[in-house]
């Protein structure tokens, strides 16, 4: 690891001034991906600046939303009383992200922004269009098992890692992120980017901007949301495939319903088509059947990932049994 320096952001300010759009200089809170990737040589930056003693650590309830402090502790969240009731495809994907002593440290804002686990990418010495562009992608014909089977192009097909963003997309969040001309705020939807000829650039967030906070809506379909998750072991693993559902029931049927997977796609993949299927119907198993069959339809598979579309289709009839409820 390259000699940095560290210093203590008081106030959001004094942390954006201290980064600037030309500077290299990365934010860090919990530091339980960033130092990883320093320490393998991915990463490269001469100063870290602090942001752990900010005040984004606290949930707000409103009367509309909830509005989650990008420095909360993944721990903390997934163990808040109102998220356990209001939103549970958060809680549920927060229990099973990394380990219990990485939920203590990692953040939400750390979480979202998390780089991909692709092999490729991880290793210095091997080609990834990611961390260098122009060099190849070395997962195309190599070990591809991990890498996605949606959203892919020629340049890129590693999997978007977050958890935690697949169920927020599901539960149309909007991130609020300031920079120097003040607040924004992006559906978390648009947030993220495929890789398109550019899978150097991974969201909307720009090189001097901050997460501040993550904002979900409160409704009836948040509170029936629910994450699945598939993976080659019960904890500290990365999913293979996974899904988020949300939905309301009137009537009997099914309203306004979200459908996310995750593991399989270059970005928290939104299944649109499933969601128009869904949407009117009642929720009986035949029903759900036919939605989770065509899950992996458009997918591009390889020969070391091409299991990922059973999985995907698996996932996606669990999450919509588990919605099942009265």
């Amino acid at each position: 690891m390259n000699p940095f320096s560290v210093t203590h952001a008081q106030d959001t300010a004094a942390a954006l001034s201290g980064k600037g759009a030309d500077s290299d200089a990365q934010f860090i809170a919990g530091g339980t991906d960033l130092l990883q990737l320093m320490q393998e040589g991915v990463v490269r930056s001469d100063a870290l600046i602090d942001i752990s003693r900010l005040p984004l650590a606290e949930l707000e309830v409103r009367d509309d939303l909830l509005e989650i402090g990008a420095l909360m502790r993944l721990r903390d969240l997934a163990e808040h009383e109102v998220v356990v009731r209001e939103a549970p495809a958060i809680a549920q994907a927060l229990r099973e992200t990394a380990s219990p002593q990485v939920r203590n440290m990692a953040t939400v804002g750390g979480n979202l922004l998390q780089r991909t686990r692709c092999l490729y990418f991880r290793d210095a010495g091997a080609p990834c269009n990611k961390r260098e562009p122009g060099s190849g992608c070395g997962a195309m014909d190599g070990c591809n098992r991990i890498n996605a089977i949606l959203g892919g192009s020629e340049h890129c097909i590693a999997a978007h890692p977050s958890d935690l963003a697949v169920a927020l997309t599901a539960l149309d969040a909007q991130v609020v992120v300031q920079g120097p001309d003040g607040e924004r705020c992006l559906p978390i939807g648009a947030f993220y980017l495929p890789p398109g000829d550019t899978p150097e650039i991974e969201n909307r967030l720009g090189p001097d901007e901050l997460i501040l906070a993550v904002r979900v809506p409160r409704s009836p379909a948040a509170a029936r949301s629910r994450f699945i998750k598939l993976r080659d072991r019960e904890t500290f693993e990365w999913a293979l495939a996974s899904c988020a559902v949300a939905f309301a029931i009137e009537d009997g049927r099914v309203a306004d319903p979200r459908i996310v997977a995750g593991g399989v796609g270059t970005t928290p993949w939104r299944l649109e088509r499933l969601e128009s299927m869904l949407d009117g119907q009642a929720l009986e198993p035949k029903v759900i059947a036919g939605v989770a069959e065509c899950a992996a339809d458009g997918a591009a598979c390889r020969p070391g990932n091409a299991f990922k579309a059973a999985l995907l289709r698996e996932a996606v009839s669990r999450a919509l049994h588990a919605g099942d409820v009265s």
